[in-house]
């Protein structure tokens, strides 16, 4: 039997307290699910219900079956994949902004969610250091965050050929030379595919031993062109040489897109913000935002110089919109028309850090990252990168034993990290992004990673 609607409060709380819970107990369980929690998942596996039931029993369901075979990836001692966790007053405006239910796609509909969105891009555009004038979204990640400012990109490119693509397709259009680097993201890799630039068919320039795109190698440019650089290699947190860059492909007239899913944030912290040198040269950028700013999935962004180029790439109308205002419709710079409200978590978490807290937990990030070289230095393993940012790379010797040794901490369970292959090197990658992260965390987590690391070694 469904519940009634005056069981919803009753509902609620029993949800809040199911999540208070799960919280409370992220410090102290194993980060990755255990074996048998993975298998109790079966008991989701039942025929389509014929009928109703009681909400408050298939919550329970949820959470008696959901909540231990998940990835601890909101606790403290989670460094895999570059993911914060949900700061706490993040997880607070997104319960009340989910209640508030508003399809943040036009002005008029939902002004309190698209101005708080304005607010929070104003607010994004000033930290970040870029020019007056730009625009923004709210997407899903920083793969539809590249495609977003990409979009914008070639439709720039092509309308300063003389050629409207939203109007007239890719066929018969001027070609576009992409440039990227040789550790260019997937996520920026599948964009170019979506929007019909192809995969393969970009220019790969050399990198150098930390991953930043070599500006001395860059390809003469003629034509449309769209440059891709990256803020915060996603293995070594390296950054490429923007202002080269920057003045390289400007001087042949083409568009710079800047790839920051997490090292853009570097801009608000003192000690780091020479790393984004010349990034607001440049003419798009794309970020995360439930990355190192820590709100909850998901939330991506793009920002564009050129307002008009992203709306024309963009915006739609019909009959039955509400489109005529003067105020920002979100729909005019995403590709969605229906979503969440994603600017909220945002405005929340700026609103409380506020620009001295958000620059703490960036610093306290980067100490992590070099408290765990320090440590495992020490420990006799290699460090193949220079930690410049939050990202650590270290090797257990061959790949066996590496990958040996992640699968003894992954195991283990106090604390999770992946292992990726650089430059020919296979290695373990920690990524310092959480919030919840404290020293102790980090001395606990060596402990068991040279553990690991020297009974892998010791296993050949």
């Amino acid at each position: 039997m469904t519940a009634k609607a005056n069981d919803t409060p009753a509902l609620l709380r029993d949800a809040a307290e199911r999540a208070v819970n799960y919280l409370d107990q992220l410090g102290s369980r194993a980060v990755a699910p255990l074996p048998e929690a993975v298998e109790a998942l079966r008991g989701f596996e039942e025929p389509f219900p014929e009928g109703p039931c009681d909400p408050r029993e298939a919550l329970k369901k949820l959470d008696e079956l959901g909540s231990p075979a998940t990835m601890g990836m909101a606790g403290p001692r989670f460094f895999g994949f570059v993911i914060g966790g949900a700061l706490p007053a993040t997880v607070a405006s997104n319960w009340l902004a989910t209640a508030w239910d508003q399809n943040t796609g036009l002005y008029l509909p939902t002004p309190g969610t698209a101005t708080l969105e304005a607010v929070a891009l104003g607010w994004m555009i000033e930290l970040f250091e870029l020019p007056r004038g730009t625009a923004g979204g709210f997407v899903t990640g920083a793969t539809v965050a590249n495609f977003t400012a990409l979009a914008a990109a070639r439709h720039a490119v092509l309308h300063k050929a003389g050629w409207n693509v939203e109007a007239d397709g890719l066929f018969g259009a001027p070609p576009i030379t992409v440039v990227v680097g040789e550790e260019v993201h997937p996520t920026l890799t599948k964009s170019l595919g979506l929007l019909g630039l192809g995969r393969k068919r970009v220019v790969k320039v050399p990198v150098d031993g930390q991953g930043r795109m070599r500006a001395d190698r860059l390809p003469a440019l003629d034509g449309p062109a769209i440059v891709c650089a990256q803020a915060g290699n996603l293995n070594t947190g390296a950054f490429d040489p923007m202002p080269e860059i920057v003045a390289s492909a400007h001087a042949a007239g083409a568009w710079v897109h800047v790839d920051g899913a997490f090292g853009m944030w570097a801009a608000a912290a003192p000690s780091r913000a020479h790393l984004v040198a010349g990034m607001a040269g440049a003419d798009s950028w794309a970020t995360d935002a439930h990355k190192w700013l820590n709100v909850p999935y998901d939330s991506g962004l793009a920002f564009v110089r050129d307002g008009d180029a992203l709306r024309a790439s963009m915006a739609i109308t019909a009959e039955y919109l509400p489109t005529e205002t003067p105020f920002r419709n979100p729909s005019d710079h995403t590709p969605e028309l229906s979503r969440r409200g994603r600017g909220v978590d945002v405005w929340m978490a700026l609103r409380t850090l506020g620009r001295s807290g958000l620059a703490e937990m960036l610093e306290r990030c980067c100490r992590h990252a070099r408290r765990f070289e320090e440590g495992l230095r020490g420990a006799g393993f290699e460090i193949l990168n220079e930690v410049v940012l939050n990202q650590v790379l270290v090797s257990f010797g061959d790949p066996a034993a590496t990958l040996r040794a992640v699968a003894a901490i992954q195991q283990e369970g106090t604390c999770w990290c992946g292992s990726t292959v650089w430059q020919g090197k296979t290695a373990m990658r920690i990524s310092c992004c959480s919030w919840a992260t404290t020293d102790e965390d980090v001395e606990k987590s060596l402990e068991v990673i040279v553990r690991a690391g020297r009974g892998a070694m010791a296993e050949r």
